[in-house]
C-alpha cells in the first residue's frame, strides 16, 4: 500500500461540497427536459415573497418543489395539502442544502389536467384532418319546420329550449331524441340518435345540447365518434354544450356552435314578431302595388273601351252622316241661287250702311255748319248792330265809311240800324271837341 507521503501515488480528484452539488445539478438539468410528475401535495407555503413551496409525494417516496412569483401569478386555482396535481417542472438540485428538488413551470389539478390534456390532443389531431374547417360548415335554414332536439328528456336544457322556441317561433315542430348527456354510455347513445336523425330526414336542422358541469360532466361531447357523427350527419347540426365558457369536440364540429341551449333556441328560430312586422309591411306594399296596377289597368280599360266606343260602326255611320250633311251645306252655300241671294243681302246690307254713313256725315257737316254761322255770327257787323251800333254807308257807293275824310266826300249818307236804314245828309266839317285829334 502506497504511502500517503509518496509522490508516485496516483492523484486524486477532490471536490468541494458546493462543487459537488453544482456539479450534480447541472448534470441533472442536462439530462432531464421538462417533464410531468404528478402526486399529493403537503407542506405547501406561500410566504411574501409570492413564492409557492411544498412537496410531492406518492405513498413510498416526496420531492421538495419550488415554485417562482412569476409563475404562481399563473395558477388557475388554490393548491393546498392534500391536493393532487400535474406539474410541470425541472429537476434540479437546491445548492444551499444539497437537496433533489423540482422547480415549477406550471401546476395544475391532476384530473381536470389529464382530461385537458386529452381534449387537446384530440381537438389537433381532428383538426389536422380538416374537421373543423369553416368551409365544410353549413347554413342553418332560415324557417326550419321541424327541429330534433337530441338531449336529456329531464334535463333544464330541454326545457329552456322548449320555452324559447314557443316564444320565439311557435310555428316550429320539435321532436326530443332523448339520450343520456353523461357517463359512458353517453356517447354511443348520441352517435345513434345522430345516426338516426341522418337517416330519417325528417328535420330541418339538429340541436345537441346539454346544460352546464364539470369538465368530466360534459366529456362524452368530447368523444371522437360523436365528433365524426355530427359531420357525417346530413341535416346541419347546432351544438349548445354547457355554459359560454364551455368548448367541447361536439362545438369545433358541429356546423354552429352556441353559448347556451338558450341562445341556440334564438339562433336556430327567428323571432315571429318581427317576421310578422315584415310580413304586415310587405302585406302594405303589395297592396298598394296591386292598387296602382289595378288604378292603371282600369285606366287602359278605359282608353280601350272609348277606342272601342270611337270604332263602333253605329258611329262611324253617324259621322259619316255628319259628314255629308258638313259637304251638303257646302254644296248649297256653293250654289248660284244661294250665292245670288248671299250677295243680295250682302248688298242690301251695305246700302243701308252706305244710307246710315251718309247720314251721319250730313249730320255732322250740318252740326259743323252751324258751328260756323254761329262763330261767324259773333264776328258780324250785323251783331254789332244788334248791340245799338250803326253802320254809316255812302248813298251813291254804297261804301262803308270808316272815317271822317270819306264822311266829307258824300253828299248824302244813310245809316244802317239792326232793324232798318235811316237817310242822312252831310252838314259839314264836325265841331272839334277838347282833346280830339287834328285833321
Amino acid at each position: 500500500m502506497p504511502s500517503l507521503l509518496d509522490d508516485t501515488a496516483p492523484q486524486r480528484d477532490i471536490f468541494s461540497p458546493s462543487q459537488l452539488v453544482r456539479l450534480a445539478r447541472d448534470l441533472l438539468e442536462d439530462t432531464f427536459p421538462l417533464i410531468w410528475v404528478e402526486g399529493e401535495v403537503s407542506n405547501f407555503s406561500r410566504p411574501a415573497s409570492g413564492h409557492c413551496y411544498f412537496s410531492l409525494k406518492d405513498a413510498h417516496a416526496q420531492i421538495r418543489c419550488a415554485m417562482f412569483k412569476n409563475r404562481a401569478m399563473l395558477l388557475r386555482f388554490k393548491p393546498g395539502d392534500g391536493t393532487r396535481v400535474l406539474a410541470r417542472a425541472r429537476v434540479s438540485l437546491y445548492e444551499a442544502r444539497g437537496e433533489f428538488q423540482l422547480i415549477v413551470e406550471h401546476l395544475e389539478e391532476a384530473g381536470e389536467g389529464a382530461l385537458l390534456r386529452a381534449f387537446e390532443q384530440l381537438k389537433t389531431r381532428l383538426a389536422a384532418e380538416g374537421l373543423f374547417e369553416a368551409a365544410r360548415k353549413r347554413a342553418l335554414p332560415a324557417l326550419p319546420r321541424r327541429i330534433g332536439v337530441i338531449t336529456s328528456a329531464t334535463g333544464a336544457a330541454i326545457r329552456d329550449v322548449l320555452s324559447v322556441l314557443a316564444r320565439r317561433f311557435p310555428l316550429t315542430c320539435v321532436d326530443i331524441l332523448p339520450v343520456p348527456v353523461q357517463g359512458k354510455e353517453a356517447p354511443p347513445a348520441i352517435i345513434a340518435a345522430l345516426n338516426a336523425a341522418s337517416k330519417a330526414q325528417r328535420h330541418d336542422v339538429i340541436l345537441l345540447t346539454r346544460g352546464g358541469g364539470s369538465l368530466e360532466d360534459l366529456w362524452a361531447f368530447n368523444d371522437e365518434g360523436v365528433a365524426r357523427a355530427i359531420r357525417a350527419c346530413a341535416i346541419p347540426v347546432v351544438s349548445a354544450i354547457g355554459h359560454e365558457v364551455d368548448f367541447t369536440i361536439a362545438d369545433f364540429a358541429a356546423d354552429l356552435r352556441a353559448p347556451t341551449p338558450s341562445a341556440a333556441a334564438e339562433l336556430i328560430v327567428p323571432d315571429a314578431t318581427t317576421i310578422l312586422r315584415a310580413l304586415q309591411r310587405e302585406e302594405t306594399r303589395l297592396d298598394h302595388a296591386l292598387q296602382r296596377r289595378l288604378h292603371n289597368a282600369a285606366q287602359r280599360l278605359d282608353h280601350t273601351a272609348t277606342r272601342l266606343r270611337a270604332q263602333h260602326p253605329r258611329l262611324r255611320l253617324q259621322r259619316g252622316d255628319e259628314r255629308l250633311a258638313q259637304l251638303h251645306a257646302r254644296l248649297q252655300a256653293q250654289h248660284p241661287a244661294t250665292r245670288l241671294a248671299t250677295r243680295r243681302e250682302r248688298l242690301a246690307s251695305l246700302q243701308l250702311r252706305l244710307r246710315a254713313a251718309i247720314d251721319r256725315h250730313q249730320d255732322r257737316r250740318t252740326q259743323q255748319l252751324g258751328e260756323l254761322a254761329r262763330t261767324l255770327h259773333a264776328v258780324s257787323p250785323l251783331a254789332t248792330l244788334q248791340r245799338g251800333y250803326a253802320i254809316l254807308l255812302d248813298h251813291d257807293s254804297g261804301a262803308v265809311l270808316r272815317n271822317v275824310a270819306q264822311a266829307r266826300k258824300a253828299t248824302q249818307l244813310h245809316a244802317r240800324l239792326v232793324d232798318g236804314e235811316i237817310a242822312l245828309r252831310h252838314i259839314g266839317r264836325p265841331r272839334r271837341t277838347p282833346g280830339s285829334a287834328r285833321d
